[in-house]
């Protein structure tokens, strides 16, 4: 069992306690890279709920997502943050990212093997 970098849990608790989604990161994971913007984990939950009330077969799941879903989730801890939640994010394949348009992932902090800051998409122009 590994043990989490500090600083990226750091990060991870500045996100959280700020409720601010402009945190570039790209993470590699078990070989994946992944590279978007970091988002906390109520505003990450609320996006994904969106998504899937859209769905005819997936609305179901949506309020275990959602703060109507709330009181199935375990109360708010003081703990340090446990996973990075990524929005507008991508899986690098070579030169592509997938989904082209950016998705929604949950990584455990434990499991980052490497991080930068900033994504593919970063652009300070």
């Amino acid at each position: 069992m590994s043990k989490p970098d500090e600083l990226l849990v750091d990060i991870a608790a500045m996100v959280e306690s700020e409720q601010s989604n402009q945190m570039s990161l790209t993470v590699v994971v078990q070989g994946a890279v992944i590279t978007g913007r970091l988002a906390p984990e109520n505003v990450w939950r609320q996006r994904v709920a969106e998504v899937l009330e859209q769905s005819q077969r997936l609305g179901p799941f949506s309020a275990l997502f959602s703060s109507a879903g709330a009181d199935t989730r375990p109360p708010q801890r003081k703990e340090p943050p446990t996973h990075l939640h990524f929005h507008v994010a991508r899986i690098l394949q070579g030169s592509i990212g997938l989904p082209e348009t950016g998705g929604m992932y949950r990584v455990e902090i434990k499991d980052v093997g490497a991080w930068t800051v900033g994504d593919f998409s970063y652009s300070d122009r």
